[in-house]
């Protein structure tokens, strides 16, 4: 990885120095725009819109539209007399909970790693935020904006998660909020035991981008000269569903076939109670024979001498 920023971690009076690097990449297919008899390339020009000449790269400059219609113009120099006190450091403002960071607040990641002189405070406020069990949240200026974000531990590295403000956040403003909608316990429940069905721990790896495997199959094929097959697998169609009931009861068995037969149950869960009691039972059988086969023999008693019976002893005296 190449860093694409270097600064500091503000905290205190301590100065962390780091670089930062792209957390994450897209794995999306790219496309050209070409021409579609001969796949030659589609370009543009940059031209002006009142007199149709082409604009050299650094005679453009970002212009901002007024209400009526006019531009004002920004050059570089405007962006650089910005009053920017973050433009090479990280402000840690305060320590917050992680889940009271709403995920919508989140924009992207990057990995902070720490110069050579920076290592051991780097090591020192990582541990310390890990025992806490909190993220800073902070500030910082990336590419001429301003930006909040959260600093957090991950893989003992620190990941800058920079945030929307929240004037950015849209608020949901739709009429079936405003709704009475009634919802009935027996159809709540069942909700409820289909989450608790398709409940498990969660492993990324497990899951993949179909779509791009598909398209990537495509092009590979019109590469080999090969017949594109279609995928034969059943898509949800959509529809109104008549019976929200009969929809979950459906889906709950649906996902019982295809869970594992060892899958743990999770907190919550309803396993079937019938198989339960026989485990326990036969393990607690188990377990008593172990233990009666462990204890201790008794001593045998000392055999006493046998005493002849009463009606033989008379005969013989007669």
């Amino acid at each position: 990885m190449r860093s694409i920023w270097k600064g500091a971690i503000s905290f205190g009076l301590v100065t962390i120095p780091v670089k930062l690097y792209s957390a994450t990449e897209q794995k999306d297919v790219t496309f050209h725009q070409v021409r579609r008899s001969d796949g030659s390339r589609i370009k543009y020009k940059r031209v002006a819109a009142v007199d149709g000449e082409e604009v050299a790269y650094g005679d453009i400059a970002k212009g901002y539209e007024l209400a009526n219609g006019e531009t004002v113009v920004l050059t570089d120099e405007d962006f650089a007399d910005l009053p920017l006190t973050t433009n090479r450091a990280i402000d840690v403002l305060q320590f917050v909970p992680l889940e009271e960071l709403d995920p919508i607040f989140f924009e992207k990641s990057y990995y902070l790693e720490p110069d050579k002189a920076g290592t051991k405070p780097y090591v020192l406020l990582r541990d310390a935020l890990e025992q806490s069990g909190k993220v800073a949240v902070v500030k910082v200026a990336l590419r001429n904006r301003e930006s909040l974000a959260a600093l957090r531990v991950r893989d003992g590295v620190f990941v800058l998660e920079t945030m929307l403000w929240p004037d950015e956040v849209r608020t949901p403003d739709f009429g079936f909020l405003d709704e009475d909608v009634e919802v009935r316990p027996q159809e709540l429940a069942m909700a409820g035991s289909l989450i608790e069905t398709l409940s498990g721990e969660f492993d990324p790896s497990q899951y993949k981008d179909s779509y791009r495997e598909a398209l990537q199959a495509v092009i590979e094929a019109k590469v080999e000269g090969r017949e594109v097959v279609q995928p034969t697998e059943s898509q949800p169609t959509a529809g109104t569903v008549v019976d929200l009931m009969a929809a979950l009861r459906a889906s709950v068995e649906a996902a019982k076939k295809d869970k594992p037969a060892d899958a743990p149950a999770r907190d919550g869960a309803e396993p079937d109670a019938e198989p339960a009691k026989k485990a326990a039972a036969k393990k607690a059988e188990t377990k008593k024979a172990a233990a009666k086969k462990a204890a201790p023999k008794p001593a045998p008693a000392a055999k006493k001498p046998a005493k002849a019976p009463a009606k033989r002893a008379a005969r013989k005296s007669a």
